[in-house]
């Protein structure tokens, strides 16, 4: 008898899941205490005036204010104006 052998499953077609880091409030923006500004990997962004960094990079807003993105001798900092 003709038999056709188990076919093997596919291994290759898997993809991690999506993990949204990036800017979440631009500059000229309102932000309240506690709203998440950025999710990164690393310090790409350092925390300024009225801004903290979570363990995981997170750098969200300390105060109310409007986001200020500036730049200093070559270190990206977000600060929140009040």
């Amino acid at each position: 008898m003709a038999h056709t052998k188990a076919q093997g499953s596919v291994k290759g077609n898997r993809d991690s899941k999506p993990k949204y880091l990036g800017l979440k409030r631009g500059s000229g923006e309102k932000v309240s205490v506690g709203n998440i500004i950025a999710r990164q990997k690393g310090t790409k962004l350092h925390p300024g005036k009225g801004v903290s960094m979570g363990k995981d990079y997170t750098i969200y807003s300390l105060t109310d204010g409007i986001v200020k993105l500036k730049q200093l001798r070559g270190k990206k900092y977000i600060e929140v104006l009040a």
